[in-house]
């Protein structure tokens, strides 16, 4: 039996080689530690693992939830509201999601025929050169550049691609890059689009992993943003629901309103235990999201600080749950270094190729362990390398 076309560059051979190199280090004795896969490791706030307790006592939430619960779509603009000033229609402005990839994937399939033009980030989030591939779409990669602040140069796109062009992925606080933008940036992406007749999706998972003092600001927070695009939103990493698979997409009621009438077509909805944790994390108390972003932060100056002593140098992020790390003076290879790293040390960290070609020189760091597994990293790889010589 053959497998359809559309589905034969789906593996990501990076991936699985360092899995398979993971296996055989940990066949030798060593334990791994696993800096790659950006999943959460701390638990939701009590608050909201009692509503989904008291939820599964509720024999009504085991039906089909085909429309969502008017209460969480409240939630979601409630939220909105309060965090970036961004006033939503809770009927025609807001979709649930079974997390934001379930939306990041669905829109190219809800946007895009065959041979349309995509705009996407590279280095970009996997999901998004993905979904343009399923649905039979034309990548233009924009590269994210350190001497552009890993924004994309909306001017050096060509007009007649431009043109052509049908949607525009943007992703800001950024993965794998872990870069910022404000508002001047979405402003031109507003005019852009405007300019191009382009959709403009936008993945804002990491908002509410923000260091020193900074605060992300929403795409929909430019002015004319909901007339040109909508932004995805998932409660995954500011309320570590990661395997709950919860999310939103929130902004043009036009764009809502098709992804919603294809998603209808897919699934029956997120289950309703998991949307009554939803509100209770949207409307319950906020320290829970405080704490979190100062544990992601003490864990960056962990890694940062610890490695810079040794001679491997990077920037501190803003935001996200990433440190985008140059390689070390004497390496240019991302997969070399990334597989050698972790045959030396048992420490995975994710060559940044693995994210487009512009990813080449850099590896994903992910924060994702506790204080004293980082600390353990930093042990490790100092006890391995010195770049300062």
């Amino acid at each position: 039996m053959q497998a359809a076309k559309r589905v034969a560059s789906l593996c990501a051979a990076v991936f699985n080689e360092m899995e398979v190199l993971k296996r055989q280090v940990e066949a030798r004795g060593m334990k791994v530690i696993n800096l790659g896969v950006g999943t959460p490791d701390r638990p939701p706030a009590p608050h909201i693992v009692q509503a989904m307790h008291r939820a599964l006592d509720n024999p009504q939430n085991y039906r089909y939830p085909l429309e969502g619960m008017p209460r969480l779509y409240q939630a979601v603009a409630g939220w909105y509201r309060q965090r970036f000033g961004v006033q939503l229609d809770p009927a025609s402005e807001v979709l649930v999601l079974m997390g934001s990839q379930d939306g990041l994937a669905h829109i190219a399939m809800a946007y895009i025929d065959p041979g349309d033009i995509a705009l996407v980030p590279d280095p970009g989030y996997p999901i998004y050169a993905c979904g343009i591939g399923l649905a039979g779409g034309e990548i233009h990669p924009l590269p994210l550049r350190a001497e552009n602040n890993f924004l994309p140069d909306l001017d050096s796109i060509p007009p007649d691609i431009a043109r052509r062009a049908k949607l525009l992925w943007i992703n800001y606080p950024n993965n794998p890059v872990a870069a910022v933008a404000g508002l001047e940036f979405f402003t031109r992406v507003v005019d852009f689009a405007r300019q191009y007749d382009v959709l403009v999706c936008h993945d804002i998972a990491y908002c509410e992993l923000a260091y020193d003092g900074y605060r992300p600001v929403s795409f929909l927070q430019a002015p004319g943003a909901k007339e040109v695009g909508i932004e995805f939103y998932s409660l995954s990493k500011t309320y570590n629901m990661a395997g709950c698979r919860i999310g939103f997409a929130v902004g043009n009621p036009a764009v809502i309103e098709v992804l919603a009438r294809l998603k209808s077509n897919i699934d029956y909805g997120v289950f309703q235990v998991v949307q009554e944790a939803g509100i209770a994390a949207l409307t319950g108390p906020q320290d829970c999201v405080v704490e979190n972003a100062r544990t992601y932060q003490r864990r960056r100056d962990i890694l940062v600080d610890g490695l810079a002593r040794i001679g491997w140098q990077m920037p501190k992020p803003r935001a996200s749950m990433f440190i985008w790390a140059p390689l070390p003076p004497g390496y240019s290879d991302s997969r070399q270094f990334a597989l050698e790293l972790l045959e030396r040390t048992g420490v995975i960290v994710i060559p940044g190729t693995a994210f487009g070609s512009c990813g080449q020189g850099y590896v994903r760091i992910a924060m994702v362990q506790d204080d004293g597994l980082l600390e353990e990293a930093v042990q490790r790889i100092s006890s391995c390398y010195d770049f300062t010589a």
